[in-house]
C-alpha cells in the first residue's frame, strides 16, 4: 500500500494550480442523469471519488467519455451521456465507498419513477443519516421503503409532485437531493431552511443551464418550478474552496509565500477570516490569490457551522496549522461529532491537544517532529501532510488512499513548491 514521505522544514515558493471541487463534482455528475443528452462538465478534478462515481454512472447504463486532457494534465473534461437508462439500482459495492453515491436516488426517482440505492458509506468521521433525504423525497410524493441495507424509492402515477419542505435542520446532500428530484416534478416546489453552500450554487446554476426553472439560488429558500425535461449542456466544475484552504495551510505553516491559481476568496467563506486570525495572509492577484504568513502564526477560537461558516471539512487542517501557533486554540466541532481521529497522530509529532466532547484545546509547541502516522479520513490525510510539510525531520503518512479520494496530484502540485514529498511503497 502506498505512503507519502516527507521531510520538513522547507517553505512552499510559487504557483499551486486549484483544480475543480471534489464536492461540486460529486453532485454535478449525477445531474447528467436527469436528461437523455449530454452533459459535458470541464475542470473535472482527477480523484478516486470522480472515477467510482463514473462506474457507478456506467452500472446504471450512462456512457462516460473523457476528452480534451492528457493524462499529465490537472483536471479534465468529462462528457456523460444517459440516453437510455439500463438499471435504476446503485449496487451496494459500488456505494459503499463513497457517501456521495446517495445523490443518484433523485435523479433517478424522477427520471425513471424508481430507484433502488444501497445506504451509503464514505469516510468514518460520524452518523450521517439521509433520513432528510427520504423526508423531501417523500414530500414530492414519493413511497419509501428501507429493506436489506437498501433504499427503495417509487414515484407515484404520472411522477412527482412538487411539495413543501422546511428542512429541520440543514442538510447539503439532502438539499441536492431534494433539488435534483424537484426540476421534474410536476407544479412548483419550495425548499425552507435549504443549504447555502457554494458547491449547491454550482448544481443549480449547472441545472438552470439545462433548462430547469430555479429561483432563490444562494438562498435559504429555494423555489423550483417543474419542467417536462432537461436538455444536455457544458458547464465548468468551481475551484476547490477547501483545497485553496489546504494549501493555504500548507503555505502559511512553512512560512512560504504561494500564488493558488484560480482561487476565489468569495468561496472561502467565513474560513478565511479564521485562517487570517491565525496568521495567515490572503492577497488578490492576476489569476488567484496569493498566501503567506503574516508576521507568525497565532491561537484562534473557531466553530464549525453550515455555509458561509467555518467549513467543517477545514477543521484538521486548521487545527495541524495552529498545533505550532503562538498561544492557545479553542476549535469546536458542530457538524460531525466524530472528526478527531486526527489528534492522536497529530499528538505523535508532539502536538499538545485536548479533546473534550465537541471542542479542542490546542496549545502551540515550538516545533513539530516527523513521525509515521495513519491517515484515518480525507480531511485528517492533510492535516497530517501539512504538519509534516512543517516538522523536523521525516513523516510518513499511511493509508494516503484517502487522500486521493479529495487531493488531485497532491505530492506533484507540493513537489513543484519545493516541498521534499513523495509517494513510497509501503508495507
Amino acid at each position: 500500500m502506498d505512503q507519502i514521505r516527507i521531510s520538513g522544514g522547507r517553505p512552499l515558493k510559487g504557483k499551486i494550480p486549484v483544480s475543480g471541487a471534489k464536492n461540486a463534482a460529486l453532485t454535478l455528475l449525477p445531474a447528467a442523469l436527469l436528461t437523455d443528452e449530454p452533459l459535458t462538465l470541464r475542470n473535472l478534478p482527477r480523484l478516486a471519488d470522480v472515477d467510482t462515481f463514473g462506474h457507478l454512472l456506467n452500472v446504471l447504463g450512462a456512457s462516460t467519455q473523457t476528452q480534451g486532457s492528457r493524462p499529465e494534465d490537472f483536471g479534465r473534461v468529462m462528457t456523460i451521456s444517459a440516453s437510455r437508462m439500463t438499471s435504476t439500482t446503485a449496487p451496494y459495492d459500488i456505494v459503499r465507498k463513497m457517501r456521495a453515491s446517495i445523490l443518484v436516488l433523485g435523479p433517478l426517482l424522477a427520471r425513471e419513477g424508481v430507484a433502488t440505492v444501497s445506504q451509503p458509506g464514505g469516510c468514518a468521521i460520524g452518523n450521517r443519516p439521509i433520513d432528510l433525504h427520504l423526508k423531501g423525497l417523500e414530500a414530492l410524493g414519493a413511497e419509501i421503503e428501507l429493506t436489506s441495507g437498501y433504499v427503495r424509492a417509487k414515484a407515484p402515477k404520472g411522477g412527482l409532485t412538487g411539495g413543501h419542505i422546511i428542512f429541520p435542520v440543514v442538510s447539503v446532500g439532502a438539499t441536492e437531493n431534494v433539488l435534483m428530484a424537484a426540476v421534474l416534478a410536476k407544479g412548483q416546489t419550495v425548499m425552507e431552511n435549504a443549504a447555502r453552500e457554494p458547491e449547491i450554487v454550482d448544481l443549480a446554476n449547472c441545472l438552470v443551464a439545462m433548462g430547469a426553472r430555479i429561483s432563490g439560488i444562494g438562498t435559504e429558500r429555494l423555489v423550483i418550478d417543474g419542467v417536462d425535461r432537461l436538455h444536455g449542456a457544458t458547464y465548468a466544475v468551481m475551484p476547490d474552496r477547501i483545497e485553496a484552504g489546504s494549501y493555504a495551510c500548507a503555505a502559511a505553516i512553512t512560512g512560504g509565500e504561494v500564488v493558488l491559481l484560480g482561487a476565489d476568496r468569495a468561496l472561502l467563506g467565513s474560513t478565511l477570516p479564521v485562517l487570517e486570525a491565525a496568521g495567515v495572509s490572503f492577497e488578490d492577484v492576476k489569476g488567484g490569490l496569493k498566501v503567506s504568513r503574516a508576521n507568525g502564526l497565532h491561537g484562534v477560537t473557531a466553530t464549525t457551522a453550515p455555509w458561509p461558516g467555518l467549513a467543517t471539512d477545514m477543521q484538521a487542517q486548521l487545527m495541524a496549522l495552529v498545533t505550532v501557533a503562538d498561544g492557545a486554540s479553542v476549535l469546536t466541532e458542530t457538524i460531525f461529532e466524530n472528526r478527531y481521529m486526527h489528534v492522536p497522530e497529530l499528538a505523535r509529532m508532539g502536538a499538545d491537544i485536548t479533546v473534550t466532547g465537541r471542542s479542542a484545546v490546542v496549545r502551540g509547541v515550538p516545533k513539530l517532529h516527523g513521525a509515521p502516522v495513519m491517515a484515518t479520513d480525507l480531511r485528517a490525510s492533510m492535516s497530517l501532510v501539512i504538519a509534516g510539510l512543517a516538522a523536523e525531520g521525516e513523516t510518513i503518512v499511511r493509508r494516503v488512499y484517502h487522500l486521493d479520494r479529495g487531493y488531485e496530484r497532491l505530492e506533484e502540485k507540493l513537489q513543484a513548491v519545493g516541498a521534499d514529498i513523495e509517494r513510497v511503497d509501503g508495507d
